[in-house]
Order: C-alpha cells, then structure tokens, then sequence
C-alpha cells in the first residue's frame, strides 16, 4: 500500500511539472531522493518514463478534436490544416529525434547529476526573465501555428533537442525558443504540448522495451497508478497554464526554476559535504 501511495505523489508531482516549464527532472530528481520506491533503479528509470506517457495522453483527451484530421465536424480545409499541424510537429521532432536516438545512453550516463539539472533550472530560469523583459511591449510575429515557418520550426526542435539535458525541462526549452522568435505565449505553450506527443511516446517505447515486460503485480499496479494520477493532474496543470498566460507572463516560472535550482545545490551539496 505504501509503494501506491508513493506512486500518487510521484503521479501528482509528474502531472504538474511536465507541462509548467518548471523540470519534471529536477523535482523527480529531488523526490526520488526523499521517497524512493522500493523497486530497484532499472524500474525507477522506466517507471519516469510512464508517467510521462500519463501526461501526454491528458494532451490528447484536451485537443483531441484539433488534433485529429478525420473528424466528422471538420470540413475539408480544416482537415488539411489539421495535417499540416501534424506535418509541422515531425519537423520540430526531428532534432530531438536523431540526437535521443543516437545519445539516448549517453545522455543518461553522462549528464544525469544533481549539477547538471541545477544549473540548467538557474540558466533556464535566468533566460525566462530576460526574454520576458526584452518581448516586454512587443507584440508577437506569430499567433497562430499555420505562421510557423520550417526554419522556426527547426529551431523550435532545436531548443526541444536541448532539454534532453536533465534539468532543462522539455516544455520550458521549446518555449523559450519559440519566445525568441517572436511567437505568442499562447502559441507556443499550445505547440510545446503536440510536440511531446511523438518524443515522449518513443521515449516511452524505448525505455519500455529496454526493460522488458516483466512486471511483479505490485509493479503493474504502481505504473497503472502513476500513469492515471499523471494523467489526471496534467488536465488541471495544462488547463491551468493555457488561461495563465493569457493575463500573465512566464517570469514567475524563471523565479520559480532559480529558487529550485539553488534548493538542489544546496540539498545535494550539503549531503555531500555530510557523507
């Protein structure tokens, strides 16, 4: 019973932290050492990935009708615009796409520290704030997605790429990029959640066949709570970012990541000096 209860909180936890560009990793990273599960580091490592896939159903039950061409309601011209949206979000894939595939393991090994996600919380958050303040007065180039062009497209993926760094959070890269180029809040929060459609669920097949499908009924029943606590919170977390940034900006978010940042230097600098 203890194990599911942990497997809510670290379902809540996901469901919030995914979509607000705040670092899942880097709260996973710090809840992981408070509330481990008792069920080894290989499930530990597939189990994040699940979650995640939590998450990015809740994305598909709310924009379940933009995103799908084959609606009765649609007519003919909003179904080829729906095409194109899926046609733009494989463009912005690619980056992330090539560079996880090849450096996937890499990647994990080398860069999956407490310091590398706290100084990518800080920069990041440090970059929200000055973006924020230099757009400050702008009014933005783009405002829908069929103004996104193939070169901000690329570039989009480019950030999207970046946040394969842990600590640098998949939303809050691809924002940010997007941000630079001149593009709405609303638009690129909106573009960010169809772009993990296709990463996450890769990442999630991935990690899911690197694993196995050799579950202990306890395991089976953690990773079906997760992922349905994921699920559930990322409706309200999603629902909730989209009707914030319409009054609001996203330097509450940058102040946000440098506090975190400077906590996880802190907790895991001072564990070290205890040791």
């Amino acid at each position: 019973m203890l194990e599911i209860l942990k497997a809510i909180i670290f379902g809540i936890v996901e469901g919030i932290t995914e979509w607000l560009p705040i670092s899942s990793t880097g709260h996973i990273i710090l809840l992981d050492q408070l509330l481990k599960l008792d069920q080894g580091d290989a499930f530990m490592e597939m189990f994040e990935v699940v979650i995640q896939l939590g998450a990015i159903l809740a994305v598909i039950v709310i924009y379940f009708h933009k995103l799908n061409p084959f609606s009765p309601r649609k007519t003919q011209k909003q179904k080829m615009m729906t095409v194109q949206i899926w046609i733009k979000v494989l463009i912005g894939c690619v980056p992330a796409g090539i560079i996880g595939l090849l450096f996937n393991d890499i990647i994990d090994e080398k860069l999956y520290h407490w310091y590398v996600v706290a100084l990518m919380l800080i920069l990041y958050g440090i970059l929200f704030i000055v973006i924020e303040n230099y757009q400050k007065g702008k009014e933005p180039k783009v405002t829908r997605i069929s103004q996104l062009t193939v070169p901000m497209l690329l570039i989009i993926g480019v950030f999207q790429m970046l946040a394969l760094i842990p600590g640098t959070s998949r939303s809050g890269a691809t924002i940010v990029g997007a941000l630079l180029l001149g593009v709405s809040r609303s638009v690129a929060a909106e573009f960010t959640f169809f772009l993990a459609i296709p990463v996450m669920f890769g990442a999630s097949a991935l990690k899911l066949f690197k694993f196995g499908f050799h579950f202990t009924g306890m395991q089976v029943a953690v990773l079906l709570v997760g992922m349905a606590v994921s699920f559930l919170v990322s409706v309200v977390a999603i629902k909730f970012l989209m009707k914030y940034i319409r009054n609001h900006d996203f330097k509450v978010f940058g102040y946000y990541r440098i506090i975190l940042g400077v906590i996880v230097i802190l907790f895991f600098g001072i564990r070290a000096l205890l040791a």
